[in-house]
């Protein structure tokens, strides 16, 4: 899969809620990644932030890895078959790992930022 191809308006990465409170799971897509490189690197930190957020001070690895499938937030990148990121293949290492602040920062690669707030005011 190509970067030269990208869908019309860019990758897409689906945010999917593991608690099934979405109907098919998906929360939200998050479009406008000009390269499949960013959504990968969207996807990755966003779901190593989720991993994160369920890790309370005492766990065990196995009890933070059963609070993300309970509680947590999967990513994937649409159509992007098998060269989109997929969390199987690094949860483990996610799990056994604390993050630092950069390897959870997914809002720096958000495309969606500097884009205008509905409920701002125009200037």
């Amino acid at each position: 899969m190509s970067d030269l191809f990208a869908p019309d308006g860019g990758w897409r990465v689906r945010i999917l809620d593991l608690s099934g409170a979405a109907q098919d799971n998906v929360v939200e897509e998050v479009g406008g990644f000009a390269t499949l490189m960013h959504a990968n690197a969207f996807a990755r930190r966003y779901v190593r932030d989720s991993v994160e957020r369920c890790r309370v001070p005492g766990t065990t690895t196995k009890e933070v890895l059963e609070a993300w499938f309970a509680f947590g937030e999967d990513a994937e990148v649409a159509d992007a078959g098998d060269a989109g990121w997929r969390s199987a293949n690094e949860l483990g290492e996610f799990v056994d790992h604390p993050a630092s602040v950069e390897e959870r920062d997914w809002r720096a690669l958000d495309p969606r930022r500097g884009e205008p707030d509905d409920d701002e005011p125009d200037a």
